[in-house]
C-alpha cells in the first residue's frame, strides 16, 4: 500500500491581483498526483504556510506508517477492523486474550518495523521456559504469523519476521521442557468403569425429602451416553427431543462471550450467546439409550418449562451458563472422589468405550467402527475421532498372535 509523498517543497508566486500565492505538489495513497494551494498579502506569509503544512504533511505521513506504530496499537487496530466483524465472537475473545496476556507483555511496546524474527522467537522461548502448554504457545505463533501475513500483504512491512521464526516442533517442545511427548490417544483422559458407577451413584443422591442433591446431575450421565459436548448439551430444547422415536436433534450451541459495547468489552462479566454449531456436521441426530432416555425424564422432573425451553435450563427456564455447568460438574466428581477431570472427558469416555466396545450380560463385547462413532459425535472426519477421542484398549490385544509364529 502506498503512503502520501510530498513532490516539491513549495513554489510562491505573485499573482496578478498583486497577492500572493503557493503551491505544494504531493502524491496521495493511491499515487495520484495532487496539490494543495496558499495564498497571501506577501511572499512570507505564503512561505510560512506552505512550512506548516509540509511540516504537518510530514508528521501525519510519519505517524500513519505502520512499521512506526507500537505493535500494541497496530495489532489492536487488525483484531478490531480486520478480525471482529468475520470470525465468531468465541474466537475473537481467545485471539483478544492471547494478545493481551502473552504477546503484549513482552513485545507489545516494540515498533512494528523493529520486530525480528529473534524477537518472535524469544517470545515463544518465554513462555515454553514458564512451562506453559504447547497448545497456548501456538496458537500465539499462529496470531502472530496472521497478523504479520496481513502487513505483508499490505505492503506495510518491508519484511515479515515470522518467516524466520517457525514454530517449534512439538516433540522438540515437550524434549525442552523435560516432558514425554505421549502419542496423542495417550493423552486423552476417560473415566474407568468404576468411576463412571461413582459417578452415576453419586449423581443420583437425594436429600431425605426427595431432592437431588446434586442439581441437575443427571444431565452429566446423558452426556456420558450421547457424547454431547457441554455447548451442545445446554442448546438442547425440550422440543428436540422425541422420546418415542428415541432420538435427540442437533441444532443450536451455547457459548459464552464477553459483553461488549460494539468491539470495547463492557465491565460486568460475560453473557451467554445462542448460536451455530461449531461445524456443519455438528448438525445431526443423536440415537438414546435407556440411560440416556431415564436421564431426560428425571431433568424433566426437576425443571420443565415446555417445548421451547432448554431442557437444562435455569429457575427461569432459561439457558444455563457454561459457566455454572462446569463449576456443578466438578462439585460432583469432587463428591463422587473422583480425580478432576475435564467437562470433555465425558465425550471421550463415550468415544472410547464405543470404539473398544462394551462387554454385554452374555459376555459378548458390542463395538462401533470409528466412521460410526464420528457420525456420533459430530465429527468431518475418523481421523480426528481416532487421533483426539479414543484411548485405545491394548490390554485386549493379549495372546493374538499365539500360533501366529513366524
Amino acid at each position: 500500500m502506498s503512503t502520501r509523498k510530498l513532490l516539491t517543497n513549495g513554489n510562491a508566486f505573485k499573482r496578478t491581483d498583486a497577492r500572493w500565492g503557493g503551491t505544494v505538489w504531493y502524491c496521495d495513497e493511491l499515487g495520484e498526483r495532487r496539490r494543495k494551494c496558499f495564498s497571501g498579502t506577501t511572499k512570507q506569509e505564503v512561505n510560512k504556510k506552505m512550512t506548516a503544512y509540509i511540516e504537518s504533511f510530514n508528521r501525519e505521513n510519519e505517524e500513519s506508517i505502520e512499521a512506526n506504530k507500537t505493535l500494541r496499537e497496530s495489532m489492536q487496530n487488525w483484531l478490531r477492523v480486520f478480525k471482529f466483524p468475520s470470525v465468531e465472537r468465541t474466537t475473537y475473545d481467545r485471539y483478544e486474550h492471547t494478545v493481551q496476556n502473552q504477546v503484549f507483555p513482552i513485545i507489545g511496546d516494540k515498533a512494528v518495523g523493529n520486530i525480528t524474527s529473534a524477537d518472535i522467537k524469544k517470545l515463544l522461548n518465554h513462555w515454553m521456559n514458564e512451562g506453559y502448554a504447547y497448545t497456548t504457545v501456538k496458537k500465539v505463533h499462529s496470531i502472530l504469523g496472521d497478523y504479520f501475513k496481513h502487513l505483508e500483504v499490505q505492503e506495510l512491512i518491508s519484511k515479515n519476521p515470522m518467516s524466520g521464526a517457525p514454530m517449534i516442533k512439538k516433540s522438540n517442545y515437550f524434549a525442552m521442557q523435560d516432558k514425554e511427548n505421549l502419542p496423542t490417544s495417550e493423552t486423552v483422559t476417560v473415566f474407568t468403569g468404576e468411576e463412571i458407577e461413582k459417578l452415576k451413584a453419586e449423581a443420583s443422591k437425594t436429600y431425605k425429602t426427595g431432592k437431588r442433591l446434586y442439581r441437575q446431575a443427571s444431565a452429566y450421565i446423558l452426556m456420558l451416553n450421547t457424547g454431547l459436548r457441554a455447548g451442545e448439551m445446554l442448546g438442547v430444547l425440550n422440543g428436540d427431543i422425541d422420546l418415542e422415536k428415541r432420538v435427540m436433534h442437533i441444532r443450536r450451541g451455547v457459548k459464552v462471550v464477553n459483553k461488549r459495547d460494539g468491539v470495547e468489552i463492557v465491565e460486568g462479566g460475560t453473557e451467554v450467546k445462542i448460536g451455530k454449531l461449531k461445524s456443519a456436521t455438528s448438525k445431526r441426530d443423536v440415537p438414546l439409550n435407556d440411560t440416556a432416555i431415564e436421564a431426560i425424564k428425571e431433568l424433566r422432573e426437576e425443571y420443565f418449562f415446555g417445548e421451547a425451553s432448554p431442557l437444562i435450563c435455569d429457575e427461569n427456564g432459561d439457558y444455563t451458563k457454561p459457566d455454572v455447568f462446569r463449576r456443578r460438574y466438578h462439585r460432583l466428581l469432587e463428591g463422587a472422589g473422583i480425580e478432576s477431570k475435564g467437562l470433555h472427558s465425558l465425550r471421550h469416555t463415550f468415544a472410547t468405550n464405543l470404539v473398544n466396545g462394551v462387554k454385554q450380560a452374555d459376555g459378548s463385547v458390542k463395538s462401533l467402527s470409528v466412521k460410526q462413532v464420528a457420525d456420533l459425535l459430530g465429527h468431518s472426519t475418523t481421523q480426528v475421532t481416532e487421533m483426539y477421542y479414543v484411548k485405545r484398549d491394548t490390554t485386549r490385544l493379549g495372546g493374538v498372535t499365539d500360533g501366529m509364529d513366524l
